[in-house]
């Protein structure tokens, strides 16, 4: 009986194992070169190390490890953020990425791989702000301005979430760049910043005591890479973005660029 077991069992794995090796087997894309645009100013996505010179990050990181399980090689583009979608629906380049997050309006203009991150949006203050530490008080102050990068989530969110829904509120100081929004938040040229949790854990590590996040998060999203519509990479890029994420690498590339990473 215990003879006739082990065969059964052998029997089985013998009919099951290929077919779930096929199951589980990426899609092999050749050595395709595929054309990705991004925009180098979203700490720590991607962005230009001050030390190198060099683009990195963890979109950077991400796309490689893609790269490597789906047998493509990648040339990086640039463009800025406003041209970005419109640029990739136009068929101008193969991918998008740069914290992008998924929304049914840009659904009309591209298609949008799966989640790859999931974030929150918080206020992101100098160390020593006691005014506010949360969106009702800092709206009540009409001395109070928020830095953000136009058409972008933080963007919104400053405008629906923290003020009084006009896009043209002056208290809304607009920046080409997310790091220039940051920069001025610094310089106390604004009050407030909106960043998602990740890059905002980072850049108070990074501030040497002179950030911190406050209050509770007014959005979640989620960030996905763009493609000009029916685009054939959408399908392998979310079977890579599945792998990457049951294999503990993006969890890897989060923890180096968000929590190991030091300017």
């Amino acid at each position: 009986m215990t003879k006739l077991r082990v065969f059964l069992a052998g029997l089985v794995a013998a009919i099951l194992l290929p077919a779930l090796a096929a199951a589980q087997a990426l899609p092999d894309l050749g050595g395709k070169k595929i054309v990705v645009v991004t925009e180098n100013a979203y700490f720590p996505l991607q962005f230009v190390d001050p030390k190198t010179g060099q683009p990195v990050g963890w979109e950077y990181d991400a796309m490689a490890a893609l790269a490597e399980k789906l047998n493509f090689s990648v040339e990086y583009q640039n463009t800025s953020w406003d041209a970005m979608i419109q640029a990739v629906s136009d068929k101008q380049y193969d991918m998008g990425m740069t914290g992008i997050t998924i929304k049914d309006e840009r659904k009309e203009k591209v298609d949008f791989s799966d989640p790859y991150m999931l974030s929150e949006i918080f206020m992101l203050v100098r160390a020593d702000e006691s005014r506010f530490s949360e969106p009702k008080a800092f709206a009540a102050d009409d001395k109070l301005l928020v830095g953000a990068q136009a058409g972008t989530s933080p963007f919104y969110v400053a405008v629906y979430n923290v003020l009084d829904g006009n896009e043209a509120n002056p208290r809304i100081k607009l920046f080409e760049t997310f790091a220039a929004s940051v920069a001025a938040l610094q310089a106390g040229d604004v009050d407030l910043v909106l960043t998602d949790s990740a890059g905002g854990k980072a850049l108070v590590a990074a501030s040497g005591g002179k950030l911190k996040m406050v209050g509770a998060p007014l959005q979640a999203e989620e960030f996905g890479f763009i493609f000009p519509k029916s685009s054939d990479l959408v399908a392998p890029i979310n079977a890579g973005i599945a792998a990457l994420k049951a294999d503990g690498t993006f969890d890897a590339i989060t923890q180096k660029w968000f929590v190991d990473y030091k300017p």
